[in-house]
């Protein structure tokens, strides 16, 4: 099975990659999350509440959605069990028809290489950063050649 994961090798102070977490998000899909996560807020899943009562032009994404479509990019990159730590903060909302695309860069390694700091941001087509994060990882070791 091909993997999109970096190796141990790719991951050194500096280094970025960049992932397209979802193209178009649709409101059916903002539902799906409201389903999984329990949390049906009117604002995210009811048109004429969200524009008519809270004056916002349409229904919007639940933040931590944002969240986990960022985490996907990290977990993509440096697998689901290399996840140590995973923080952010939420910088604007995300709108149905949204593409959101992250962007991580190492920000530091630890002197055996087993750890990094992975600095995280995600931007909307505008280029509008929606969510900004940091996480923890810890990284494969290189095996003996």
């Amino acid at each position: 099975m091909a993997t999109n994961r970096v190796t141990a090798a790719e991951v050194r102070p500096g280094a970025s990659w960049s992932r397209l977490l979802v193209q178009h998000l649709t409101r059916g899909q903002i539902v799906q999350y409201a389903g999984a996560s329990g949390d049906f807020n009117p604002l995210h899943t009811d048109e004429p509440y969200a524009v008519g009562v809270a004056g916002y032009p349409s229904v919007f994404a639940h933040g931590m959605l944002t969240m986990a479509l960022a985490g996907s990019a990290l977990t993509d990159l440096f697998g689901a069990d290399s996840l140590a730590r995973f923080g952010g903060r939420f910088r604007a909302q995300v709108w149905p028809d949204d593409t959101l695309t992250a962007g991580l860069r190492v920000e530091e390694c630890s002197e055996d290489g087993s750890s990094a700091v992975i600095a995280l941001r995600v931007v909307n087509q505008l280029e509008i950063v929606v969510f900004e994060g940091s996480a923890d990882v810890r990284v494969g070791r290189r095996s003996a050649v």
